[in-house]
């Protein structure tokens, strides 16, 4: 499968302040790939270099096969891009804001204002548009140029429930099209759904990652029920903690744990109440990787 982001060492400074550590990792063309961290962990100083905002100051960066900064101007042209924070003129109206846009780009998607639901908006103000309808005017703006690459800083932040859906909805689309989309995101649900394969980053540096299904099989999944009227958890047939009120066991398999729990339960003649059966979430990945990072700063 092609590559359409090959990042190899990449190390970027401000100052004294190393913001990205020599981290590697590729892009498959077509897929979402997130990349995932908490607040300062390097994630928006990647993107910004993958876009030629930045130039690395060691490793390399390639987009499409070429360097985003050397050959910007080819780069940019098959390229879209939603920053955290956009730059709009607040008496436009949403139309007016679009059409200034598409001057600047060849072959402009006429459709970019029905694809994020702003339709019916075009005539407001940007100034008079919530949080949320800005971040969709900015997606909006992404993919006027037909991007081959979608670089998408917290996309959906500000957006309620029904908007994150549908941007959800047309990230999956446009990737089922060929549309490369590196993704950040704090919305773990979000890259649990779109995202083959992902990055955690810590600090600079690449703490976890490859791809998304298989990332998460090797994390424990999770039983939980209600402790049954005289039963101690060293009475069960598999380890479990107590969790506040609930009694959880972990396991590889929860769904092979849950049949031993119910078929213990069931010639015991005890009910599990309250049982919950789950997979390996990407949150609990990400909360454990968290947790060990801060631990190991201490």
């Amino acid at each position: 499968m092609d590559t359409a982001i090959r990042v190899d060492g990449l190390r970027k400074r401000y100052g004294d302040y190393e913001a990205v550590r020599g981290i590697s990792f590729e892009v498959a063309r077509g897929e979402v790939f997130a990349l995932l961290g908490r607040n300062g962990a390097g994630k928006t100083t990647t993107v910004e270099v993958l876009a030629g905002f930045g130039r690395p100051d060691s490793g390399t960066v390639r987009v499409l096969g070429h360097d985003p900064v050397a050959d910007r101007a080819r780069v940019r042209r098959r390229t879209g891009i939603m920053l955290q924070e956009a730059g709009f003129f607040p008496d436009l109206t949403v139309a007016q804001t679009v059409a200034s846009w598409r001057e600047f780009v060849t072959d402009p998607r006429p459709d970019v204002l029905a694809l994020t639901g702003l339709e019916h908006r075009s005539g407001t103000k940007v100034r008079q548009l919530s949080g949320g309808e800005k971040r969709r005017l900015d997606l909006a703006l992404a993919l006027l140029g037909r991007p081959e690459v979608l670089f998408l800083d917290e996309p959906t932040a500000g957006m309620d429930p029904e908007a994150r859906r549908a941007t959800w909805n047309l990230v999956a689309e446009l990737a089922d099209a060929g549309t490369t989309v590196l993704l950040t995101t704090h919305y773990l649900e979000e890259a649990q759904r779109l995202a083959g394969h992902l990055a955690i980053m810590d600090g600079g540096e690449i703490v976890a990652g490859g791809g998304m299904a298989e990332t998460l099989a090797g994390r424990a999944g999770r039983v939980a029920f209600e402790p049954p009227d005289g039963v101690r958890p060293e009475d069960l047939p598999l380890p479990a903690t107590a969790e506040g009120p609930m009694l959880v066991v972990r396991a590889a398999d929860p769904d092979v744990a849950a049949q031993t729990l119910l078929g213990w339960a069931g010639e015991r003649g005890v009910r599990l109440r309250g049982l919950e059966v789950r997979s390996a979430t990407l949150e609990e990945l990400f909360l454990d990787l968290a947790g060990s990072a801060a631990e190991e700063a201490r």
